[in-house]
């Protein structure tokens, strides 16, 4: 019995004298890697928009008043003077038959304060009359002329307030909008027809703003309609929006169209290209981006320790197979592309292909 105790401390004691095992290392994890390059590249960009005349007007009557009569309807062509719409006239005909009588009352006026000044100036010079009086006809006859320049004045605004009753076109096109119908009441200047008029035609676009800042001075547009590729034409940037859209944050671009076909009609749905300058970029494959903080993200590989680290990146633009990233990236640095949904900061990795 003394010979088993005694063996037991004998072998507790080499064990504890033993020493302890290290713990396993953790395999690195295998990654496929890219190093990060710059090339030039000028990408194509394609927007969707629409065909809009270059000079288009609403157009309204100056007066306010009930409308009798819209001749015309969205599509339709007009020429310079045709009438548009026409409001009920009545009210200013009658205006302009009491100026006609105001001013028929006004000429009869100045004859008789006329002959009674020629008989006063007759008799003043014979003697017969008193200088008050003459000047008191003088007086008159000036009276009654001023009164006749006013009611002439006065017709001439009743008249206008007549034709003011007819809408005319000032230039030939096509009716692209209405805003009233026959019955309605309307305000003066409210829109009646919008006319589109003829002549050049623009390409409607609304562009964001990262692209507007690095889009090239000057840039040509290539322009088709959506539906039918064949029918194309090349412009350019005519006028960009000041402030941009508040809810898609875009900024409205007009493109001249250079001697567009006629099959592009206003209102037709077209798509523009803009060929971007060749600029020097980081391109890296869509599949290494990730998010950190709600950022985009990129695990990058220490050449030296083989472990990844996570850093924010500034993305320029991306497509379902590349990312053009702006910051955070370097040259000659490695970034890992596929593995990167089972990394963690610190881990060390085995790469696979595209090693440094």
């Amino acid at each position: 019995m003394d010979r088993i105790i005694v063996g037991i401390g004998a072998a507790l004691m080499l064990a504890a004298c033993a020493p302890e095992p290290e713990p396993p290392v953790a395999d690195a994890r295998p990654v496929r890697t890219i190093t990060v390059a710059k090339r030039e590249a000028g990408t194509a960009v394609t927007f969707a928009g629409r065909i809009e005349a270059e000079d288009e007007v609403a157009l309204g009557f100056r007066i306010g008043g009930r409308l009798a009569e819209r001749a015309v309807s969205v599509g339709e062509r007009v020429g310079p003077g045709q009438t548009l719409a026409r409001l009920e006239p009545q009210n200013e005909m009658n205006a302009l038959r009491s100026a006609q009588a105001n001013l028929a009352a006004a000429q009869a006026a100045l004859v008789q304060a006329g002959n009674h000044f020629s008989r006063q100036q007759t008799l003043l010079a014979q003697g017969w009359t008193t200088r008050a009086l003459f000047d008191e006809a003088q007086k008159g006859r000036d009276t009654a002329r001023a009164q006749v320049d006013s009611a002439e004045a006065q017709l001439k605004a009743a008249r206008d307030l007549v034709s003011f009753t007819e809408l005319e076109a000032d230039a030939s096109g096509v009716v692209t909008a209405v805003g009233a119908e026959p019955g309605e009441v309307v305000q003066a200047g409210r829109m009646i027809v919008t006319l589109a008029r003829q002549g050049g035609r623009d390409a409607v676009f609304d562009i964001p703003a990262q692209v507007l800042r690095s889009a090239p001075s000057e840039p040509v547009i290539a322009v088709n309609l959506t539906d039918d590729s064949n029918v194309t034409a090349t412009g350019r940037v005519r006028e960009v929006a000041e402030q941009a859209d508040p809810v898609t944050r875009t900024f409205q671009v007009k493109v001249g169209l250079e001697a567009p076909p006629e099959a592009m009609r206003l209102g037709a749905a077209v798509t523009g290209r803009l060929q971007m300058e060749a600029v020097p970029i980081l391109e890296i494959p869509a599949s290494a981006l990730t998010r950190i903080n709600r950022q985009p993200a990129v695990w990058v590989v220490d050449p030296a320790s083989r472990t990844v680290t996570l850093r924010n990146v500034e993305v320029l633009r991306f497509d379902p197979a590349s990312v053009v990233v702006s910051g955070g990236l370097d040259t000659g640095e490695v970034v890992v592309t596929a593995g990167v949904q089972a990394l963690h900061p610190g881990q060390k990795v085995r790469l696979l292909g595209g090693e440094p």
